[in-house]
């Protein structure tokens, strides 16, 4: 077998075999398989595609590269959920005590953030004390007494993900369906929950600018869990706005409290059950998403998923005092009112450009090696469709200096925002779910 003649068969078009794509993956890895190959068949699979199969047959051979976590030492079904990014997206930290107070075991793997803010794992490290890192046994340990543990992701989980994503990265070839799918999907299954749901976002915010575009990248998620056979959802989501009003680590911590206290923003709620309420019906804890959202609601009405959430922060090393008193969280010394430009009505707000901005405060990295303020960020006080008067607040920056919340990205967030003489039609967060069954929209 031949590197060449692999090249070759998919720039016509031909599917490859499973063992096929594991010689690639597998020569890639020991350096045997250089890489001006890799990405001549990268760009194939750009321009070419891959079947079901072949994509499966990637991720499966991606996965096996490295360290993969048996679950089986905790009871029950283990459920995952996966978001494939956002601005102010802290629904991990809200999912995973809510699904747990459903008696649903949660076991997540996550990661660090590049960009915009941090990721899960920088905002649970805004927690005094909170250890990311523990040992497999007490991981396993941990979700068997409680029901959720979160850790950083391991070293040398998928290494031929991490190899092919920087290759791709710099070969013009990220933006293939397969080819994402596959990376993502290759962690989970790494992972090893039993049930999978995918968050995947739409809009400005997000990676995929279309719902079309979405909907296909989680179909091909979708149908890899299917094909390895874990139980895999997705739900399409909005992210033409940040999703709740807090951008930065502490300031997400505390707006993930007030959620499980039950007095979160409608939209980061919304999307919580949503996502949650897949989770516990793919677990068996309930039959069908009625009842199940009906459960989750209980949890957060009853204050069950906040003495989760407590239970959790205590049990990885953080002050679980956060969960009563979060201005124990860290916090900026300065904060700078940013004021409507104009009177009218939020029409759009550009959620990357916010995200930009929150980096530039120091909330996320612009280099992998970056340090993160965890106290910095910001506060939206308007959001699409609501009316505002010109010198209104619509907008608090949460920064170490004044010097750092210069006039520069004032007027970034300022930018952002676009008010107009009408008030707009507002666009639904949740936009539809896919299953091995298909695409369901909401109506």
């Amino acid at each position: 077998m031949r590197a060449v003649d692999l090249i070759h068969k998919k720039k016509n078009g031909e599917p490859l075999s499973q063992a096929e794509i594991a010689f690639l993956v597998e020569g890639y890895c020991r350096g045997d398989i250089p890489d001006y190959q890799m990405s001549a068949w990268a760009m194939a699979v750009y321009f070419r595609g891959m079947t079901a199969e072949e994509t499966a047959a990637l991720t499966l051979a991606m996965a096996e590269s490295g360290d993969e976590i048996d679950l089986s030492p905790i009871r029950g079904i283990k459920t995952d959920k996966h978001s494939t990014g956002g601005v102010g997206d802290k629904t991990t930290l809200i999912i995973g005590p809510l699904v747990a107070a459903c008696g649903v075991p949660v076991a997540k793997m996550s990661g660090r953030g590049l960009g915009h803010t941090g990721g899960t794992i920088d905002k649970l490290e805004a927690i005094r004390g909170f250890q990311t890192e523990l040992t497999r046994e007490r991981f396993f340990a941990q979700v068997n007494e409680i029901g959720l543990a979160v850790i950083g992701q391991s070293g040398n989980i998928t290494p031929a993900d991490k190899k092919l994503y920087a290759l791709r990265d710099v070969t013009a070839t990220v933006e293939s369906i397969p080819l994402i799918a596959s990376s993502v999907m290759s962690k989970k299954i790494a992972a090893g929950a039993d049930a999978i749901v995918l968050d995947v976002k739409v809009g400005s915010g997000a990676f995929m600018k279309t719902v079309d575009e979405a909907e296909a990248l989680a179909g091909a998620m979708v149908d890899i869990g299917t094909q390895v056979g874990r139980q895999t959802s997705a739900i399409i989501s909005d992210m033409d706005q940040p999703l709740g009003y807090a951008i930065g680590n502490a300031l997400e911590v505390q707006e993930a409290i007030d959620t499980l206290r039950g007095q979160g923003p409608q939209d980061l709620t919304a999307l919580c059950i949503a996502l949650s309420a897949q989770m516990v019906v793919l677990s068996g804890q309930a039959s069908d998403m009625e009842s199940a959202e009906s459960m989750l609601r209980e949890r957060l009405e009853s204050g069950a998923a906040l003495d989760k959430f407590r239970a959790f922060v205590a049990a990885q090393g953080g002050d679980p005092a956060i969960a009563d008193q979060p201005d124990l969280l860290p916090q900026a010394p300065v904060l700078i009112e940013v004021a409507a430009l104009q009177e009218g009505w939020v029409q759009r707000i550009d959620a990357e450009q916010l995200g930009i901005a929150a980096m530039q405060l120091g909330a996320g990295r612009a280099t992998k090696d970056a340090a993160i303020d965890h106290a910095v960020g910001l506060v939206l006080r308007r959001k699409v469709g609501d009316k505002v008067a010109a010198g209104e607040t619509i907008a608090i920056l949460h920064a170490r200096s004044e010097g750092e919340a210069n006039r520069l990205i004032v007027e970034h967030v300022q930018n952002a925002y676009t008010i107009s003489t009408e008030e707009p039609g507002l666009s639904p967060l949740l936009l539809s779910v896919v299953t091995g069954k298909g695409v369901q929209r909401y109506s």
